[in-house]
Formats: structure tokens, sequence, C-alpha cells
């Protein structure tokens, strides 16, 4: 007798069908997209309201994740998220991988702005091309899997820059002028930095904390890239080629890759308000979310 869960045979229609589940659990499910979306603990009555169901109904269930420990009640008696669901969530961030991750939005993009898409990590030398998808009109640009970016003259690095933490951003930019478009240490810092090599400053503290500050307009524009989510290259540094970079960030708030629309000037809408930069933010956003980032 062949066994009734046995799908090595099964019709391709038959696949296609959707599974029957257990009807009561999908308003259990409700109930918790419904906290997550609320990014906050909520009260029974809130909570209810807005999985869209009565207080009544909504109890049972409660009580349920309680008892299994999905869910948790704090000192005001609001349910948020419980020992098991903080369990899960750590199991889930820790078997994400960025780069794997951000694979089919990097297609996506390409494919829904008919643009060039590159994706860039932090890697030791900086931010560092990892993925590039051309689109159906190649760029004809220096650009290539491997490229390091100027922390200082290109999009991509702009947005690393803004978001890794001072001493990061201190070390990586004396060093900017090996990069693409690098930038000497005058442009970025107000002041002159120690010289490569001496290890420690006066006093023994390390080279990066012992940098000058950042030129007004450098910090400036950093913050301005904070501030919108969002850094856009006109022309620079390859003429004639805009650029829009988003960062993509983890639970932590950290930044873990960068992505960035790419087109010749006067093709695409590159103001920071256009069709392609909130693609490119929804995108990120949908990354982010997916790495635990709420913002």
């Amino acid at each position: 007798m062949t066994d009734s869960f046995d799908t090595s045979h099964t019709h391709p229609a038959a696949d296609a069908k959707p599974q029957r589940g257990i009807q009561s659990l999908d308003s259990t499910g409700e109930l918790l997209a419904a906290l997550v979306a609320a990014a906050r603990p909520l009260n029974l009555r809130d909570l209810a309201a807005a999985a869209g169901m009565p207080p009544a109904k909504a109890f049972p269930h409660l009580v349920s994740l309680l008892k299994i420990g999905l869910l948790n009640r704090d000192a005001s008696g609001c349910f948020e998220a419980g020992p098991l669901a903080l369990e899960l969530g750590l199991i889930g961030l820790q078997r994400l991988s960025p780069t794997r991750e951000a694979e089919p939005e990097v297609v996506e993009l390409a494919a829904s702005t008919g643009m060039s898409v590159a994706m860039a990590v932090l890697g030791p030398l900086g931010p560092t091309v990892v993925r590039l998808e051309e689109s159906a009109r190649p760029l004809h640009v220096s650009l290539r899997v491997g490229t390091v970016m100027s922390l200082a003259n290109t999009a991509i690095g702009r947005v690393f820059a803004a978001y890794v933490a001072d001493d990061v951003r201190a070390g990586l930019l004396v060093q900017d002028h090996l990069r693409l478009a690098g930038a000497d240490a005058a442009e970025v810092f107000a002041g002159k930095p120690v010289p490569a090599g001496k290890g420690k400053a006066a006093g023994g503290t390390d080279t990066a904390s012992a940098l000058p500050p950042l030129t007004q307009a450098y910090a400036q524009r950093l913050a301005q890239i904070r501030a919108d989510g969002i850094d856009t290259a006109l022309s620079r540094p390859v003429p004639g080629i805009d650029t829009l970079a988003a960062p993509v960030l983890d639970h932590t708030g950290s930044i873990c890759l960068v992505l960035a629309l790419m087109g010749p000037s006067g093709s695409f809408d590159s103001e920071l308000a256009g069709g392609p930069a909130q693609t490119l933010r929804a995108a990120t956003s949908r990354l982010s979310r997916r790495f635990g980032w709420m913002a």
C-alpha cells in the first residue's frame, strides 16, 4: 500500500493547489502579524482591533500563544514577543546571508527600472562591488565586480561612510586615495591627519581616533544621507553616468550592504523624490526589514 503522504508521483497540477491548513491558526497568525506591524507592545483591545477581530475572539488565541512562549505580557499587561519568538527570530537572522537574500531584489530592480544595478559590501579594502546586473544597454564605465569605491566621491561609498562607526570611517578615509575616484585627506579632513605608520598617537590612542574632524561639507553630506536614506552622484565620478545608492540595514541598524541604480545622465529621473529613487528605497527597505531592522 502506498503511503498517503508520498508526493513523488503527484501530478504537477495537483501541486499548484493551495494546501488546506487549520483555519483557527490563520486567525492566530493574523494576531502575530498585527503585533509585528505595530512594532510595540499592544493591549488586548488594540491588538484585536489591529487584527480585525473582536477581543473575545482574540483572547483564546493569545492565551495559547502565551502558554507556548510565542508571546509574553509586560508589566502593564500588554502583549509582546515571548522567549520562543525571540529564539526563532535569532535562528532566522543567523541563517540569513545578506548578499544571497539581496540577489532577487537586484535582478528585479534591473528588470523594473531598465537600469544597471550594483550591490556592494564593506570589504577589507573598503566598499567593494560584489554583484553587477547590467541593463539591456550596458554602461561603458570602469565598474566591475571587485571594484573598491571611494568613500568621498562615489554615492556607494558615501552611503557606507554615512552609516559605519566613526573610527571605522576614519581609518578607511586615510586610504581613500587608493580607491576608484578616491579623495586626498585634505578633501575630507579639517586638518592634517596623523602620518601613516605611526600606529599610535600621543597619549597612546589609536591613530584613527587621533584623526582630525571631517570637513563641514563632507560631514553635512553624510548627515543628509542618513536623513534621506539615499544618496545620488550626478556625472561623478564618471561623466555622463548618474547613480542612486541606498543602504540595507540589519537588526542592529548597522549597514550590511548598499544597492545602487546607474544610468546615463538625463535618461532617468535622478531626483531623490523620483520614481527610480522610490523603487530603490522600497527594495532596500524590504531587505532591511527582512534582516530585522524596524525603522
